[in-house]
């Protein structure tokens, strides 16, 4: 049986008053964060490669025989910048959920964009998603010119000279971006 061989200042904080001192060498907490909070930040789990941006979030209801439920319905824009960009949908319970759903849809509905040497496209796209009706064209040298999600979705798909109007009346913003998107599908990759 091996002994523990501690000097008489390790025992002295070891046993005070019956009960062992858990404070290390920052004070209160350790390590922990001390006076509650939520301790160390857990630095295990990956960044993703892609940025991303919540459009819109909003709370829809369905009506069962006791009464409303309410779940969470999230839109979201996730890019990296260099011509890959993508819109999501998710919808939950909780708004975390959601948001990792819509994620998730995103990145399979991404698509990937030729852009010329000034990141902008090669050429006049329009496109129409439901009522939205957006048209994009190249301007070098004046930079990004887009409003609402429109804007959002070239901006994470790393376009940067180009104007984007709204051609329609339409304010949904969800159907905006997903016109955008269509668009941008014409100066795809091959």
């Amino acid at each position: 049986m091996a002994t523990e061989h501690t000097t008489e200042k390790e025992e002295a904080k070891v046993v005070e008053n019956g009960r062992a001192d858990h404070r290390g060498p920052r004070g209160r907490g350790g390590d922990r964060g001390g006076r509650g909070g939520r301790g160390p930040r857990d630095d295990r789990a990956p960044r993703s490669e892609y940025s991303q941006k919540l459009i819109g979030i909003r709370r829809v209801a369905r009506v069962m025989a006791g009464g409303r439920r309410f779940n969470f319905s999230v839109c979201i824009v996730i890019g990296d910048k260099k011509g890959s960009v993508g819109v999501g949908l998710g919808k939950a319970a909780d708004t975390a959920l959601a948001i990792e759903k819509a994620t998730r849809d995103a990145k399979t509905n991404m698509i990937k964009i030729s852009l010329t040497k000034n990141r902008s496209i090669k050429h006049d796209v329009s496109s129409k998603y439901c009522a939205s009706v957006v048209g994009i064209r190249p301007s070098p040298g004046r930079g990004l010119v887009a409003g609402s999600s429109v804007r959002t979705v070239l901006e994470l798909a790393g376009v940067s000279d180009v104007t984007a109007k709204l051609l329609s009346r339409s304010k949904n913003p969800i159907n905006n971006a997903r016109a955008a998107v269509d668009a941008l599908r014409q100066v795809i990759e091959k």
